[in-house]
């Protein structure tokens, strides 16, 4: 958990407002479903399968217990979960001993896209969550394959500076 992060905090959206909080072990299905919600992430594997609830579970539960990770949901004004995203801090070296904040895993329920939401949870990573963990500079990777989301990552003031790597261990 970021400790400095001041979380619940309500955002404005076209149509009302949304809430950030940190995510607990109950919102675990919510989470699954999200990330089978989208189709570049289900390709990879995340379907919402029963049979991989326990491997969902343990990763909630690392993420939750790391101190530098927080993983956030999005609930929409009649309590439903819409988003979610993980911040980690990340204290470094280079640009002179910056830390950054990187976000990671953005998913915003495709029944609530359009809406504002993704904006406005964005912006307040970039104006206000990033400077209350004192981090100097946002980053964030995007699959190649997610064309909108580059558009999307650019209107919002986000620069493509860098081209990212992955590499799959056991592979």
């Amino acid at each position: 958990m970021l400790p400095d992060l001041q979380l619940p905090v309500v955002l404005p959206i076209r149509a009302g407002h949304v809430s950030v909080r940190r995510a607990t072990t109950d919102d675990l299905s919510a989470l699954v479903a999200l990330l089978s919600d989208d189709p570049i992430s289900a390709a990879r594997g995340d379907r919402g399968d029963d049979l991989d609830l326990e491997a969902y579970a343990g990763a909630l539960t690392g993420v939750l217990d790391a101190p530098l990770n927080d993983l956030l949901v999005v609930d929409a004004a009649d309590a439903a979960v819409v988003g979610t995203l993980q911040l980690t801090l990340i204290p470094g070296m280079a640009r002179r001993g910056a830390t950054r904040l990187l976000v990671e895993a953005v998913r915003v329920s495709s029944s609530a896209r359009s809406g504002g939401i993704g904006s406005a949870v964005m912006r307040w990573v970039m104006h206000e969550a990033a400077p209350a963990t004192g981090a100097t500079l946002v980053q964030l990777t995007s699959d190649a394959a997610r064309v909108d989301a580059h558009r999307f990552y650019t209107r919002l003031g986000f620069a493509d500076s860098h081209i990212g790597f992955k590499y799959s261990v056991g592979s």
